[in-house]
């Protein structure tokens, strides 16, 4: 199988709709009209991975990099969100193709069995998938796989945790027991055994495929957070989605108890994302999905679209840690030295 990987430079339609509207925040479409010079705008399509817009993390980083597209690029977009079980994906997607988009986007990992399919039957058509992989894809190819080194960016933040951590003892939750969130879990635990060999990591997965409600579960994730709480462990790293809500309402009810413990946040800055329970988020490992998604139109946009594979990992600034409110500014030099060290290639981060 061969697979070529480019490091890319930071800087019944109605039912279909009505399905899309039913669940998520629904199907949403940006303002039409004719961009600067009275050009017609260019037409994106997004569909969504479960919960949608709203999720607070990975979907939401999706849509700030359209709207970055929008208000930058002056495209106009529609995006949707699949039913509760994700059945309706591939047909989301074709109802964009259908509909006359040009340029179509899925959020999420699931989408690339389904993009497989489409861009022989759309060839017209270009298409991106976050995460995704299909064998074989070239430049000259109408898909592109954005992926990221989501286990350098939990190194960083398993780093942070065993530095923070009072008790020696941690945990990790999972969505999805899938390999994508392994890459999550092996990366955050070797960084907390880099700077404590003997430091402890209970790791739990909310779901299994083929359910993935362990993506949308916040009462679960709560469930499991406030069960590693309650035996020992003072810092949980999150990478379920929208369940990561109940993490960070696990921490802060725990801590009304007597014990500060923290959550540490995923994708997207959550310190942001969840003020609610800021005061309980240590840091959030940066997964830039906007940032793919803006440079992915940008190169559609500016005729310059190549298929095959992207990979945003810590060298370009794909992946990072948040240090929103100031909570570990007393360890970012070491975070920072060990960042160099990971792309240097002195550190080996482990993806599984």
């Amino acid at each position: 199988m061969r697979r070529t990987i480019r490091t890319v430079a930071v800087l019944a339609v109605v039912g279909l709709v009505a399905a899309a509207c039913g669940e998520g925040g629904g199907t949403q479409a940006s303002p039409t009209g004719g961009a600067t010079g009275g050009a017609p705008k260019t037409k994106i399509g997004m569909v969504y991975d479960l919960v949608g817009r709203g999720d607070k993390s990975f979907n939401d980083a999706a849509y700030a990099g359209m709207i970055k597209a929008q208000n930058e690029l002056h495209i106009q977009f529609k995006d949707l969100t699949p039913d509760a079980q994700g059945t309706n994906r591939e047909a989301l997607m074709r109802l964009l193709a259908q509909q006359g988009y040009p340029f179509i986007i899925g959020n999420g990992f699931l989408f690339a069995d389904h993009v497989a399919k489409l861009m022989k039957e759309f060839p017209d058509v270009k298409f991106a998938v976050t995460d995704g992989f299909i064998a074989d894809l070239t430049e000259s190819s109408n898909a592109v796989m954005m992926g990221f080194a989501e286990h350098e960016g939990s190194f960083l933040v398993g780093a942070v945790a065993a530095l923070k951590s009072t008790s020696g003892h941690l945990g990790f939750i999972g969505g999805v027991d899938t390999d994508l969130i392994h890459k999550f879990e092996a990366g955050f635990r070797a960084g907390a055994a880099y700077i404590k060999p003997s430091i402890r990591i209970d790791i739990k997965y909310i779901s299994a495929p083929p359910d993935f409600s362990g993506f949308n579960d916040p009462a679960k994730g709560k469930e499991i957070a406030l069960s590693m709480y309650q035996d020992g462990a003072d810092i949980v790293y999150h990478a379920a989605g929208g369940s990561g809500t109940g993490l960070f309402q696990a921490a802060s009810e725990f801590s009304a108890q007597g014990s500060k413990v923290w959550g540490i946040g995923v994708d997207s800055d959550q310190y942001q994302t969840v003020p609610d329970f800021k005061d309980f988020i240590l840091t959030s490992m940066l997964k830039k999905v906007d940032v793919a998604v803006f440079n992915t139109i940008k190169t559609f946009v500016n005729g310059v679209y190549k298929g095959g594979y992207l990979t945003y990992d810590l060298k370009v600034g794909g992946v990072g840690y948040s240090t929103s409110g100031g909570f570990i500014d007393d360890i970012k030099s070491q975070l920072d030295d060990i960042k160099q060290k990971i792309i240097s290639g002195e550190i080996s981060v482990p993806s599984k």
